[in-house]
């Protein structure tokens, strides 16, 4: 078994079901008391979102890229980042370490291309429904259209993740709130909605919503825990 490298933290909230969902996958594939090979370093989250909203991009990967390098060095044989959005930086911590980052995005558009979608809505932080590293990634790359909320509702959907889920709220308000939005997207031509922030399957679950949810934490957690069990994967 290889020894998967987590950057968590970001929030920590989230990092927890990563955690879980790699462990059970092992015990799964292995039975007995197998668990999963974990390296995990958690960030403090509060200077992370300082850098993202003040735009500073290059510093945030710099310092994800040290956290990657400390995790190669402690014997990590991947780097699983637990985050949506600082997927962003991806390309800082790829430049500087020699084993493999398991992309967030990579893993999702596989799975949405196995189901056979080629439309599909996109929630997560802003920054990730408005900046290009998903977009252009599903869209060049995996051949997918992503079809975002509007600006207002964009703004919402922000603020319930940094206000409340990465702080370990789940409200009935917001929940009415996403899925009227999932149903704007529906209605706008999305057949599949991809929750692109690993918090917001705290919040929304497929029993909510008679289309497909595409959930990345647990689809990231799964891919990590297989790419372990096996060389080829």
């Amino acid at each position: 078994m290889r020894t998967i490298g987590l950057i968590g933290g970001m929030s920590w909230e989230s990092t927890m079901p990563h955690y879980r969902m790699i462990n059970q996958t092992i015990k799964d594939h292995l039975g007995g008391l197998h668990s999963a090979k974990v390296i995990l370093y958690s960030v403090d989250l509060q200077p992370i979102v300082e850098l993202q909203h003040t735009g500073n991009w290059l510093e945030a990967g710099r310092q994800l890229a040290e956290v990657a390098l400390l995790l190669q060095s402690a014997g990590a044989e991947s780097i699983v980042l637990c985050t949506n959005t600082m997927h962003k930086v991806a390309p800082a911590i790829e430049r500087v370490v020699n084993i493999p980052l398991l992309h967030v995005v990579d893993v999702t558009a596989e799975a949405i291309k196995k189901s056979n979608f080629k439309t599909v809505g996109l929630l997560g932080t802003r920054f990730t429904m408005e900046q290009d590293f998903y977009r252009k990634k599903f869209e060049i790359e995996h051949d997918i259209s992503i079809v975002t909320p509007n600006e207002t509702d964009r703004e919402t959907v922000h603020q319930v993740i940094y206000q409340e889920l990465c702080l370990g709220k789940t409200l009935d308000s917001s929940r009415t709130e996403y899925l009227r939005i999932i149903q704007r997207l529906i209605d706008n031509g999305a057949e599949a909605i991809i929750l692109g922030c690993t918090e917001i399957s705290m919040l929304v679950h497929q029993d909510d919503c008679f289309v497909p949810l595409f959930d990345t934490t647990a689809l990231h957690a799964k891919y990590a825990a297989k790419w372990a069990l096996s060389e080829s994967y």
